[in-house]
C-alpha cells in the first residue's frame, strides 16, 4: 500500500472522529466519500458507477452473486479445477442446501497447450445454471480468454461469474465490453489499496434476477416513515449498512496514484516486462522449473523445484525467502512456489531473489 493512501486511512478516521461519528456533518462526507470510491473503481474498470457494489473482498463479491441466484433442484454449477478454496465451498453448501450438482472441468493442463474455451463448452448442459471462474488463475498465473467465455455462455443462457482477485489492477479492463455478469474484486492486492475494501460489478442486464444476498439499510429505498419500499436501482442493491469508510478513502487515494504512473494499458505493458524478466532469469537457475514454457501474461511467475531438489520443498524455500526479506508464498496444486511482480518491481529487486533462489538450490 503506498504512503499516501496509508496517510488517508490515517487522516480520514481522524476526521471522522473529530467532527463525530454519527452526525450529519459526517455522513454527507462519508457519502461523498463513498461515491467518490465508486466512481474511482468505475473509472478503472471501464463501467457505470452504478454498477458497482462495494464489498469487503472478493469473497464477499462472489457470495452475493452465488447466492442470489434463485436456485432450483436439478441445476448445475460448473467450476474449474483452478477455483479458490472459498469459491469450492460456496459452491458446495449450494449444492448441499438446494439440491443442485457441481462438477469441474480440467483447466489446469491447458496452460501451455489446450484450449480452456472449448473445455468449458464441453462440460456445459442445458442446466448449467452459472460458471464460476477466475480471470487470471491464482495458482499458475494463467490469463483466460474471457471474452469467448463470455460467448460461450451466453449462448447457453449460463450466467458468468469471475473471480477477479488476481485481475484487477493487473489486467486493463473494459467490463462493460466484456459482458460477465458478476465479476468480484479487492482492492488490496493489484490495486494496492487496504485491506477490508472490494468490489462486485454486476451487468445491468443481470441485476433484476440477482436477489440481495444480505440485506441493510443501504440495500433499500425508504418511504417518509423509514419502511422499506424497493430495491435500490444501482449496486447499492446488495451493499448492508456501515462500513470501514476511512478504507474507502485509502483505495482511492491508491488508484489515483497508479493512475498518476500510467494509463491501465501501459501499467500491463510494464508488469508483462517484469514478468519476462524474471521468467527469463528463473528458466536459468539449476533446479529451478517454471510451469509455463513461455512468458507469463501476468504478474504471477509459478515455478516449481526440480527433481534434482527432491530433498527440499516449496515451503521451505517460501520461509528461506522470507528471511531474506522476499516474500512469494506456496501454492498447493499445483506444488510450486508463486512470485509476484507489478509495474513499479525493480530489476534489482528481480535480481536478488534469483540470487536467493541460487544459493538455496545450491544447498
Amino acid at each position: 500500500m503506498p504512503k499516501v493512501a496509508m496517510d488517508a486511512v490515517i487522516q480520514a478516521q481522524d476526521d471522522i472522529q473529530r467532527i463525530g461519528p454519527f452526525g450529519s456533518e459526517v455522513n454527507t462526507w462519508l457519502i461523498q466519500q463513498t461515491k467518490a470510491t465508486r466512481v474511482a473503481i468505475a473509472t478503472e474498470l471501464n463501467v457505470p458507477p452504478e454498477t458497482i457494489t462495494l464489498t469487503e473482498d472478493v469473497t464477499v463479491g462472489c457470495n452475493i452473486a452465488m447466492w442470489g441466484i434463485e436456485w432450483k433442484a436439478g441445476d448445475h454449477i460448473l467450476l474449474t479445477d483452478c477455483e479458490h478454496p472459498g469459491i469450492i465451498a460456496t459452491a458446495q453448501e449450494i449444492a448441499r442446501r438446494f439440491s443442485v450438482e457441481v462438477t469441474t472441468c480440467p483447466i489446469m493442463a491447458t496452460l501451455n497447450t489446450g484450449d480452456p474455451v472449448a473445455i468449458i463448452a464441453q462440460h456445459l448442459r442445458p442446466h448449467t445454471r452459472m460458471v464460476a471462474l477466475s480471470h487470471v488463475l491464482w495458482n499458475t498465473g494463467q490469463v483466460l480468454p474471457l471474452e469467448k467465455i463470455v460467448e460461450v455462455c451466453r449462448s447457453n443462457n449460463t450466467k458468468l461469474m469471475v473471480d477477479a482477485a488476481q485481475s484487477v489492477g493487473l489486467l486493463p479492463l473494459n467490463l462493460t465490453e466484456l459482458g460477465a455478469d458478476f465479476y468480484a474484486f479487492t482492492g488490496h492486492k493489484w490495486l494496492c489499496g487496504p485491506p477490508g475494501v472490494g468490489g462486485l460489478y454486476v451487468r445491468p442486464q443481470a441485476r433484476e434476477s440477482l436477489y440481495p444476498t444480505f440485506v441493510g439499510w443501504r440495500s433499500v429505498v425508504v418511504d417518509g416513515q423509514a419502511k422499506p419500499v424497493k430495491w435500490q436501482e444501482s449496486g447499492e442493491r446488495y451493499e448492508i449498512a456501515t462500513s470501514a469508510y476511512p478504507f474507502y478513502v485509502g483505495l482511492t487515494e491508491a488508484i489515483a496514484l497508479h493512475q498518476q504512473w500510467g494509463t491501465s494499458e501501459k501499467r500491463y505493458e510494464q508488469i508483462c516486462h517484469n514478468s519476462e524478466y524474471l521468467w527469463q532469469k528463473l528458466m536459468a537457475v539449476s533446479g529451478i522449473k517454471c510451469l509455463r514454457d513461455s512468458p507469463p501474461e501476468s504478474g504471477l511467475v509459478s515455478f516449481q523445484l526440480d527433481n534434482n531438489n527432491q530433498s527440499k520443498t516449496s515451503l521451505e524455500l517460501v520461509t528461506f525467502l522470507e528471511s531474506q526479506g522476499m516474500l512469494t508464498r506456496t501454492i498447493a496444486d499445483p506444488d510450486c512456489v508463486r512470485a509476484c511482480v507489478h509495474y513499479f518491481t525493480l530489476e534489482s529487486e528481480m535480481d536478488q531473489l534469483v540470487e536467493e533462489i541460487e544459493g538455496f538450490c545450491e544447498q
